[in-house]
Formats: C-alpha cells, structure tokens, sequence
C-alpha cells in the first residue's frame, strides 16, 4: 500500500501537513518499506483566518498523493483531514522515524478495515 510522509529532513516524520512542500511515497507491504517518489506540492497553510479552506493549494495536494492509503503528517487540521477522507486518504499523525510511522500507520490502516 502506498503511504505517504511529510517530511522535511527525508528521516523523520516532521512536518505539518499545511506546512509540507514536499511528501514522501513508500510502498508498504509487510514492513518492508520501499521508497516510491517524492511529490513537490505549494504549501497548503496560508495562515489567512479569513480563508481557512485553500481549494486549489489542497486539490493540487490530493492530486499528487493519489493513490495513497494514507498520509502521515507531525500535524494535520480538521478540514483538510475530513478533506483527505472524502478522497479517500486516511491522515495519521506521528513523529519520529519514518519507517517506524509507516509502520504504525499501516497498523492504523488495518485496525479501521
């Protein structure tokens, strides 16, 4: 299954996911993770009160995380989390290793099936 990260140093879950420019694709099958691609997308936090909801900035977002069971974020809001489930992206929040979150996130997966 295919799980995306936020991340900023490439080892650690630890971005926001407003604050993402970039995520990190694995396959993950059986704890084995495999690095996919690296997507580049705008940053989604514009931190404008008067515009909570930025279309465009997370359509471009759920565009380039198609695809993905899941993406794992050190943070995520509520809107764009109810965002991610309408298109069928579970949000996971953690921070630490990468490949211990996927692995967690993987069991978060299984869990709600």
């Amino acid at each position: 299954m295919l799980i995306a990260v936020a991340s900023k140093s490439g080892t650690e879950v630890d971005q926001h996911f407003g604050h993402a420019e970039r995520f990190l694709v694995y396959d993950y099958n059986q704890g084995n993770p495999v690095s996919v691609k690296e997507v580049q997308v705008e940053k989604y936090c514009s931190f404008n009160p008067d515009n909570p909801f930025r279309h465009s900035q997370f359509g471009a977002i759920a565009e380039a995380l198609k695809g993905c069971k899941a993406v794992v974020t050190a943070m995520i809001g509520e809107l764009p989390k109810q965002e991610l489930i309408k298109v069928g992206i579970e949000s996971i929040v953690a921070e630490g290793p990468i490949e211990d979150a996927l692995h967690a996130a993987c069991n978060a997966l299984k869990a709600k099936a």
